[in-house]
């Protein structure tokens, strides 16, 4: 178990919508904490040696970034547009657009993302007023962008259990986390309800898992992240000055430090809201996969 007085907030930079974090061990003695705002339309990124964090303005939002395997920088998720996105101390180069699908309505943008121990790439879009059901998830991989599932308000997540094997996925404001059978070839089936949230937890959003197959939650409304068993079963839960929870990751040489993103929208009376958390959980996380790139699309 975590003793919950050991969470510390590192940075108080009241993120309006902290997101996206990712361990960058390229950067600095011991990596660089790479998240995004995205109201706010920055790029910030941590500095675990030094406990400095820079922030840089963008043109659009960004809503996620993801490792590129051939060390050239990031695959970035902008709000309408998949594009190549460089990072250096003196700040973010935004690059090329890269493949995105086609179809996406109006008033949607794309919401966070994952990639697979395969180099997949796994992500979803949104309604931007998280009314209409009219999100996807997608996956991009030399054939190109797929939507492998359809009818989601907040499409959200995605996570993949450290076998590869698994992949979950969440709807927001629905409360539920699905989780599919992922196949060596990249197709999803068995979807199944996996974890329902209730009343009093608030509402799914970013998640990953570690290095034993638990799956690491973050509450949006809901104040905690939760970990929770292949099963389904809640194992732990760790409560946070802030009750927008956003997002989580494993981070650090030893991916043994869990930070974790929040949010400060429409949370004038939380202190600490937008701020990003760190604890050092009894478990370690698995190093993030990177994506890779195809010339076939």
């Amino acid at each position: 178990m975590v003793d919950a007085s050991k969470i510390e907030c590192v940075w108080r930079g009241r993120a309006m919508l902290g997101e996206g974090p990712l361990w960058c061990p390229q950067f600095g003695a011991m990596g660089w904490l790479v998240f995004v705002d995205i109201l706010k339309a920055r790029l910030h990124a941590y500095d675990l040696a030094s406990g400095d964090t820079h922030g840089w303005a963008l043109e659009e939002a960004c809503c996620w970034l993801a490792p590129r395997e051939d060390g050239d920088g990031f695959i970035a998720g902008l709000r309408s547009r998949l594009v190549h996105l460089r990072l250096s101390e003196s700040g973010p180069n935004i690059g090329a657009e890269l493949a995105t699908p086609a179809g996406e309505p109006a008033g949607n943008r794309f919401n966070d993302a994952k990639v697979d121990p395969q180099s997949r790439l796994w992500f979803g879009s949104m309604d931007d007023e998280a009314e209409r059901p009219s999100g996807s998830l997608y996956r991009l991989d030399r054939r190109g962008p797929v939507c492998m599932d359809i009818g989601y308000r907040v499409a959200n997540g995605p996570a993949i259990s450290p076998d590869g094997a698994t992949l979950y996925h969440s709807d927001t404001p629905l409360g539920v986390i699905y989780a599919f059978d992922l196949s060596p070839d990249g197709e999803l089936s068995n979807k199944r309800e996996h974890v329902r949230f209730n009343a009093t937890q608030g509402f799914p959003d970013g998640m990953t898992c570690d290095a034993e197959g638990g799956l690491w939650v973050a509450h949006w409304d809901g104040g905690r992240v939760s970990r929770f068993r292949p099963d389904g079963g809640l194992d732990e839960t760790l409560t946070l000055p802030a009750s927008r929870v956003t997002s989580c990751t494993f981070a650090g040489p030893r991916l043994d430090q869990l930070f974790i993103t929040t949010a400060a929208v429409e949370r004038d009376e939380e202190g600490l809201a937008g701020g990003l958390f760190r604890v050092k959980p009894c478990v370690s996380g698995v190093m993030p996969a990177a994506y890779r790139m195809s010339t076939e699309y």
